[in-house]
């Protein structure tokens, strides 16, 4: 057991006990003065015993946690609680109210004030006071809505008590219809706390979102970054708790990755102000003003499958053309690959509006794994020595290292190697240095495969 639920079940039953004295207590005493007063007290003190007994128990089932059949745990059951509780109140109040006024049309009242009267009412409220700041502590460090309900009542005890003593007051003075009038002036107490205690409970049983609190999101979740728009939001109070489900909407051009980081952020956020909160965030992309035509066509490929790259346009003038490569699964046959392209340009017609040619050229893509083995040191020298004077002889290059030089099953080449650059040299100028390498190299070493060419900053860290 938690120690805040310990804490609740604790200070819940020393509420019972004591509502359990004082109920006797009062009820003894209004029978032996036949003060209405007092017996409004007691009860209403016997209401709250049995508020304060259903708290008990409702902190005590409020605290399991979630199951199967209680996906969002059980702490509605101190809702439920305290609309008993209510209804309890509303009963109180109209059978103090009925008593008083019989007593106010019959015009026969006998009432003893004596000194265990006042002391019972004395005692009563020490005991409350006592009681409900208790209770007003625990109910704010745990959020127990049954134990503020309890504090509550509690409270209302303390002005009932008081207006009952100066009713008794004035009954010792000689003005009887003061008791009748000061057990109205309960019930009134005791109704309006009713009153109060039932709207808020009712909020919270029908999934009312507390007061501002979506006011409160909307500003946190907004000014969190790759955040456009907040597409759906729900909140459901649960006792200390708050469940709370966003859909947010992003740009569609964002990599997933990007996507459940700025999720993340919104969940960390939420939780830094709201911290008693369950919340799930989820993405809606959405398509923005500002996308280019490349940022379209590579978010469309990509939904299909397929990456798109050396994308060239055309759209001025009437005839509009696009033209670009997609890689596709080398194990398709012809006719997969093109039904394939063929439903990512239809969606593509419908992304443009049909206003536009498209040439998609196919690139085979081969996932499968390559295993290789490094070529032999003398091997390795000589062709380093080949690719060294090739870079030579194009300006721009400043230094060729880190060269590697694998051998496939097949007696294929794969070379990877570093080329160094000015700082301040363009990567648009870098490009096409380092792809008439690569020429060069397909020249001198006719059995190479394939290359990579790693451009960098001279004297960068590898």
């Amino acid at each position: 057991m938690s120690n805040h639920e310990e804490k609740k079940q604790s200070i819940a039953l020393s509420s019972v006990i004591a509502s359990l004295l004082l109920t006797a207590m009062k009820l003894v005493v209004g029978l032996m003065t036949g003060s209405i007063g007092i017996l409004s007290e007691a009860a209403h003190s016997t209401m709250d015993f049995g508020a304060a007994a259903l708290t008990w128990f409702a902190v005590r089932i409020s605290d399991k946690p979630a199951d199967e059949k209680h996906h969002y745990g059980h702490t509605k059951i101190e809702s439920v609680s305290a609309l008993i509780e209510t209804g309890l109140l509303i009963l109180t109040s109209v059978w103090i109210i009925y008593e008083a006024v019989t007593r106010l049309i019959s015009g026969t009242t006998e009432i003893e004030v004596t000194w265990y009267a006042i002391a019972v009412i004395i005692i009563s409220i020490i005991v409350d006071i006592s009681r409900a700041s208790a209770l007003k502590k625990v109910a704010k460090e745990t959020k127990s809505q049954a134990l503020e309900a309890d504090a509550l009542h509690f409270t209302s005890d303390i002005v009932s008590s008081a207006v009952v003593l100066v009713g008794l007051g004035f009954v010792a003075l000689g003005i009887h219809w003061a008791d009748a009038m000061a057990g109205i002036f309960v019930a009134v107490l005791v109704g309006k706390a009713a009153w109060e205690l039932g709207r808020k409970t009712i909020d919270v049983l029908v999934d009312a979102a507390p007061e501002g609190l979506s006011e409160q999101i909307e500003q946190i979740v907004l000014n969190a970054p790759g955040i456009i728009g907040i597409n759906k939001m729900r909140i459901k109070p649960a006792g200390p708790f708050v469940f709370i489900d966003l859909t947010i909407s992003v740009s569609r051009t964002l990599p997933q990755e990007k996507v459940v980081a700025i999720c993340a952020g919104v969940e960390q956020r939420l939780k830094a102000e709201l911290p008693g909160s369950d919340i799930t965030v989820n993405a809606r992309p959405v398509v923005l003003d500002s996308e280019t035509v490349t940022e379209r066509i590579h978010t469309v490929g990509l939904n299909h499958g397929l990456h798109a790259h050396n994308i060239l346009t055309s759209l001025l003038g009437e005839h509009k053309q696009i033209t670009f490569d997609v890689e596709v699964d080398s194990h398709l046959t012809i006719r997969q690959a093109h039904d394939a392209v063929t439903e990512l340009e239809n969606e593509l017609h419908r992304e443009f509006n049909g206003q536009i040619d498209l040439c998609i050229h196919l690139d085979p893509l081969n996932s499968e794994e390559r295993n290789t083995r490094p070529a032999d040191p003398e091997t390795e020298a000589r062709l380093t020595t080949i690719i060294r004077q090739a870079a030579s002889t194009i300006s721009g290059i400043r230094d060729v290292h880190a060269v590697n030089i694998l051998v496939s099953a097949y007696n294929k080449l794969y070379i990877t190697l570093h080329c160094g650059f000015d700082d301040n040299t363009v990567l648009a100028d870098v490009h096409p240095l380092t792809s008439r390498l690569e020429s060069l190299i397909y020249r001198d070493i006719p059995e190479t495969s394939r290359i990579i060419v790693h451009a960098e900053p001279v004297n960068a860290v590898d």
